[in-house]
């Protein structure tokens, strides 16, 4: 099994005939993902070669939906056409929507969020690089090469971070990954992924990697010491910042004591989640946890 994203699911890709598009799709279908079309309104109905898969181009998502049984879209548009990306695949039905573009002002994410939710789209991002079931299928940019199969789940809000997580424990292997995105606003959270990977059989362990900025990790300990039995391992990023400096993500920003990896590394801790003071002590961490040592 794997979460939100298998080897059944069928990507639509938005901005696809775009310079973005084009390449990271000619990865995804070379890392075996089942993409099944392209949109384009001002390219409808030509078809893009890549090799060994010729890829229709649609007028819409509504127009891919019905011709493909897509059920997933990777949205690679400009920011000022985002918003307009992801409601229309919201209203065509579209359960998974990737958006990978950065750069989305704040206020229309909460709206196209706000409206996938009522419209039952899950959205993972925006400003993030995707989500990869190693093995089966990647929709977004992370590198498909960098990791095998195996028990792990992974969860990040830096798109950096989770390949090198991944690529540290490539040997390990892992069941899904998701970059969920830095922005103040995001589709899919740290808890959902969380609650996600419990559920997942094939899960064993769970990796959290958070930065500073904003009360999301401290809202995941409270979860993970409520309601996760999995073994997590964590690593904040950050702990070398400026005080007072506002640093990376849109929503990496420190008031006070508030944010800061001391506090989240404080309160994943007391929720017993081990972690690491930096990305390879995290990986040995994990692969402790994974042996039962200490």
């Amino acid at each position: 099994m794997a979460i939100y994203l298998t080897q059944d699911s069928r990507v639509l890709v938005q901005g696809m005939t775009g310079g973005e598009g084009m390449r990271h799709t000619r990865r995804m279908l070379a890392a075996g993902t089942h993409v099944v079309g392209g949109v384009n309104p001002r390219k409808a109905g030509r078809t893009v070669d890549f090799g060994d898969h010729a890829v229709p181009v649609f007028g819409s998502v509504a127009e891919g939906v019905a011709a493909t049984g897509a059920d997933v879209t990777v949205v690679f548009v400009p920011p000022a056409f985002a918003k307009a990306a992801v409601l229309e695949a919201a209203d065509a039905g579209i359960g998974l929507a990737v958006v990978i573009t950065e750069g989305i002002p704040v206020h229309d994410t909460v709206a196209f969020t706000a409206y996938a939710r009522s419209r039952g789209t899950r959205i993972i991002g925006p400003n993030c690089p995707g989500l990869i079931t190693p093995g089966r299928s990647t929709a977004g940019i992370i590198p498909a090469d960098i990791a095998k199969p195996g028990r792990i789940g992974l969860v990040s809000k830096s798109g950096t971070l989770t390949y090198q997580l991944m690529h540290e424990l490539r040997d390990t292997g892992f069941s899904t990954c998701v970059g969920i995105g830095g922005d103040p606003v995001v589709g899919t959270t740290h808890i959902d992924c969380l609650a996600a990977f419990q559920e997942d059989p094939d899960t064993d362990l769970i990796v959290l990697i958070g930065e500073i900025g904003g009360d999301a990790e401290e809202r995941a300990a409270a979860y993970i010491r409520d309601h996760v039995t999995k073994p997590v391992v964590g690593y904040v990023a950050g702990f070398t910042a400026p005080e007072g400096r506002t640093m990376g993500h849109a929503g990496a920003i420190v008031s006070g004591s508030t944010g800061t990896a001391v506090a989240k590394k404080q309160a994943l801790e007391a929720a017993g989640v081990r972690v690491g003071d930096t990305p390879t002590r995290t990986a040995q961490l994990v692969l402790s946890a994974l042996d039962g040592t200490s």
